[in-house]
């Protein structure tokens, strides 16, 4: 079945600059909003690093890695994770939020096309935690949402941890809190009530190009590697929502 941007662009905006919902989201509904929201955007950088060697292939131009393509591949991915299928969506606040983020990535790989189909270039720099970092960026100017990706040692300046963010990585990075858990929890900001939670992300093996060993040596992005190793703390989804 063919996904339509265009249904995507009218189900997620309703004509503002910020994405017009009912109202904060309920305390009820906060910690599903945030899982779905969190694999959505996982899986949308997943889909990147899927097709990270084809968009490096210096011998070919067009990749074919199309808004469009990106999109089918991404709804079919999120589907069969969480049996939702964002191609017949329901009529919520929480399918038009997924809807936005989908929209929002669709427009960072339309916007990226020149660079990913450049013929003769080999690393474009278009990389998953690119894509995650401009699509987060585009979907908290829409929604009001704050989704960034965030880490105590970090590259980008947007992904400077605050003091929240600070805290919960230091509690992530305990030796005795559970792998894997995220770490969540409402606050004041601004005198108004915020659900806030930290999903840890771990570096797997296709990390370690740039961020592994020997710590301080420059990877192919320019960067200085972390030192991580397989299975370490590398960071974290940071996810801000507002709670009625």
């Amino acid at each position: 079945m063919a996904f339509h941007a265009s249904r995507l662009i009218l189900a997620a905006s309703l004509g503002c600059g910020v994405l017009c919902l009912p109202g904060p989201a309920r305390a009820a509904d906060e910690a599903q909003l945030a899982e779905v929201l969190v694999k959505l955007y996982k899986a949308g950088r997943t889909v990147v690093s899927e097709h990270q060697a084809v968009i490096n292939d210096a011998s070919k131009g067009d990749k074919g890695f199309t808004p469009a393509y990106f999109v089918e591949r991404l709804t079919d991915k999120f589907r069969d994770q969480t049996k939702i299928d964002l191609r017949q969506p329901p009529e919520s606040a929480q399918a038009r939020l997924l809807l936005t983020l989908v929209e929002s990535g669709r427009e960072v790989v339309a916007e990226a096309q020149p660079v990913i189909n450049k013929q003769g270039v080999a690393f474009k720099g278009f990389l998953p935690a690119v894509w995650a970092r401009k699509t987060g960026e585009r979907f908290t100017h829409k929604t009001g949402l704050r989704l960034k990706l965030t880490a105590s040692v970090w590259r980008y300046a947007g992904n400077r941890p605050d003091e929240f963010e600070a805290d919960a990585l230091r509690i992530l990075a305990d030796p005795g809190y559970p792998k894997g858990k995220e770490y969540s929890k409402t606050v004041m900001m601004n005198g108004r009530p915020v659900y806030r939670t930290l999903t840890p992300e771990y570096a797997a093996a296709s990390c370690l190009a740039c961020h592994g060993q020997p710590k301080g040596e420059r990877d192919i992005t320019g960067g200085k590697k972390e030192g991580y190793r397989e299975g370490d703390l590398a960071g974290a989804i940071s996810l801000m929502i507002p709670v009625r």
